[in-house]
């Protein structure tokens, strides 16, 4: 038997997303966003509050970086979450080290293996907060993480996920079933 829990949804995995952005004076800040995602082939979103810094400077510049956290970044990736930019430089404190995008206005962290370089398409405030879309201009990541193909390998990237039912985080797991193909099977 169901039991009725209200209106809090649980939707998983929500990947643990780095917004890394500059700010009108160039200084680069991070932070974690667990509401966001991919929503096109060329395209990610995301759910900001307006209150953020990154939202400031995602207004200034419409740019910015999309790393995945994974297991070997979870400690900077939790505190990009924990700690305002206006009350402490979070990348100077991490101790990550940045890069500057060739192809758009935003920083690159080096520790993150993989990362989106976007530029805004779209912003709208919208309840308190800033829906931002961004579309993907180049993906970078490192060798470690590609599949003999060329192609990323989330088993070896261990990308995280945010439980938001038990505000913890976990690992994306096995592959279990070939997409576009189990279905077959019911035709």
């Amino acid at each position: 038997m169901k039991r009725k829990l209200g209106n809090t949804p649980v939707i998983a995995p929500l990947p643990v997303l780095i917004v890394a952005t500059y700010d009108e004076n160039g200084v680069p800040n991070a932070m974690n966003a667990a509401w966001g995602g991919q929503c096109g082939y060329h395209h990610v979103a995301l759910n900001l509050s307006l209150g953020h810094r990154t939202t400031e400077n995602l207004k200034h510049t419409k740019a910015f970086t999309l790393s995945i956290a994974t297991l070997d970044t979870l400690v900077q990736s939790d505190y990009f979450g924990l700690v305002s930019g206006r009350k402490e430089n979070k990348i100077e404190k991490s101790g990550v080290h940045i890069t500057r995008s060739e192809f758009v206005n935003a920083p690159i962290i080096d520790e993150y293996p993989l990362t989106l370089e976007c530029k805004v398409v779209e912003m709208q405030e919208t309840l308190g907060e800033m829906h931002v879309i961004g579309e993907v201009i180049n993906m970078q990541a490192e060798e470690s993480i590609l599949d003999a193909k060329g192609k990323v390998d989330l088993g070896k990237l261990h990308p995280l996920s945010y439980d938001s039912s038990t505000r913890s985080y976990r690992i994306l797991g096995d592959i279990v079933g070939k997409a576009f193909c189990d279905g077959e099977k019911i035709k």
